[in-house]
């Protein structure tokens, strides 16, 4: 693939381009083009212009995937030309260093050139709103009538101004701020030794880097630039992660560490090679902000997060916030209260201690303080929460179905004629996102459709694996028999 197929291509109609709260995102050089970049800059810099302070200008960053660099340049080019002011990273830098820059610099907002942890074909455009993280709702409703009205006319393009165009350092601030979050010295004693698993991924080089500087053990695997991540998805779950695992093994490293492809979700492998999911790094972090540090806040989760959280926010006299799907809605709660910590069932997580956003660098130093002050593995440190609050067997699959399908699902897990599940009663329903159905004190299962793909996402969490996986099963059959 070469930069020209970037390049606009003739279309009988214009694409349908779709913001959401991270952004848009779409295959390159079919709807991922220069001409469709631009469109979405100029929605932004729009609004930037009739809703924020644009003097205070707009810092863009990117991330390693193919002519992320060179999109980023253009992008910055309709900013300009706007005569909004830009700071443009000087190299690769994670999302969240974006985010910092914005709310250090009291910027307008900032854009990143990224599609997370979708395949390598896919490259995207994220808007990170002047508070330092996710668009609100409201934020992205006006960015997508300015888009609707930028499809729909002759926009053409004013010279960029280069004058105001800077160039930015992204990394050396983020790894001062990211150095005053955790206990150095406790690190340093405990004598743990580390990998860092960036997946060819923007935050390549910056755990290692923080590790190094302190005398702490930490070697790196998959940092190198590479635009199609090694051939595998830039998602720190598995089957992704056994290169990580592999690492761990081969070294008797004590954890690794890894972090999807613009560096705010983590995954995490213990020193037995076993991978921990987000529902239990989210668990063990809150019982260490909240109950080790016992620092002030409440908690708050996505409503497919696990129900340990409940219990350990409970033990420590937390107010648990339980919000719909997405991290806009932990951001929202981050902004309006103390919000020690706060994450979602993808491995995104954000504490009051740094910023409203989720950020796997930050994650993964807290996970190792974690460790350090216990002198335990993280598998140790699990197995602990097990034995005070019970165990909790976590599940998801994603169903290839029709629409009709998803609707039917939905109706019938909703329909109280509806009882059982294998041997299991239904005993109570929530439908705060999706329909959540209680199966008895065994645990639950939850439908729910995705807004965007002939989806339909399965969640369960019941006290044995087995018990998980059966359920799983069920839901699977019932559907398809829809």
């Amino acid at each position: 693939m070469t930069v020209q197929q970037l390049q606009p291509v003739a279309h009988h109609s214009a694409p349908q381009i779709k913001f959401g709260t991270d952004g848009w995102r779409a295959i390159i050089a079919e709807d991922f083009t220069f001409a469709n970049a631009r469109l979405v800059a100029n929605a932004i810099a729009r609004y930037v212009i009739r809703s924020e302070d644009a003097r205070k200008g707009v810092i863009i960053g990117y991330d390693h995937r193919f002519a992320s660099d060179t999109v980023a340049a253009a992008v910055a080019g309709v900013i300009t030309a706007s005569g909004t002011p830009v700071w443009l990273t000087d190299k690769p830098c994670p999302t969240p260093a974006v985010s910092l820059l914005v709310r250090q610099r009291h910027a307008a907002g900032g854009i990143v050139i990224t599609a997370s942890h979708n395949p390598y074909r896919w490259n995207g455009i994220k808007y990170k709103a002047s508070y330092g993280s996710s668009a609100l709702p409201s934020i992205v409703a006006q960015i997508e009538q300015e888009l609707e009205l930028a499809q729909h006319r002759d926009t053409s393009a004013l010279p960029p101004r280069k004058d105001l165009l800077h160039s930015s350092d992204p990394r050396a601030p983020y790894l001062n701020a990211l150095e005053k979050l955790v206990d150095w010295d406790r690190l340093r004693k405990a004598n743990f030794r580390f990998v860092a698993d960036p997946m060819h991924g923007s935050s390549a080089g910056l755990l290692r880097e923080l590790f190094t500087r302190h005398n702490i053990h930490c070697e790196e695997i998959r940092g190198t630039h590479d635009p199609r991540f090694g051939g595998a998805h830039p998602e720190p779950i598995e089957p992704h992660v056994q290169p990580l695992r592999d690492a761990v093994l081969a070294g008797k490293y004590d954890a690794g560490f890894c972090a999807d492809g613009d560096g705010d979700r983590i995954g995490a492998i213990d020193c037995d090679g076993s991978f921990l999911n987000p529902h239990q790094l989210f668990a063990l972090l809150v019982w260490h902000l909240a109950g080790t540090r016992n620092l002030p806040g409440d908690v708050a989760k996505t409503f497919s997060v696990t129900k340990l959280i409940d219990k350990i926010a409970a033990k420590f006299g937390r107010t648990l916030h339980e919000v719909p799907i997405g991290f806009k809605y932990i951001c929202e709660l981050m902004l309006e209260r103390n919000i020690l910590a706060g994450g979602e069932e993808s491995g995104g997580f954000g504490t009051s201690l740094y910023l409203p956003e989720r950020d796997a660098t930050v994650s993964a130093l807290f996970l190792a303080e974690l460790m350090a002050w216990h002198g335990k593995s993280l598998g140790q440190l699990l197995a602990g929460l097990h034995s005070e609050f019970g165990e909790y067997h976590y599940g998801r699959i994603d169903l290839d179905v029709q629409p009709e399908q998803k609707q039917k699902a939905i109706a019938q897990f909703s329909d109280s004629a509806f009882t059982h599940i294998l041997e299991w009663p239904i005993t109570r329903r929530e439908n705060m996102d999706g329909v959540k159905v209680y199966l008895g004190d065994i645990g639950w299962v939850m439908v729910r459709a995705s807004g965007t793909e002939n989806l339909l996402r399965v969640y369960s969490e019941t006290s044995r694996r087995e018990t998980t996986n059966q359920v799983l099963a069920a839901v699977t059959h019932i559907v398809h028999q829809l």
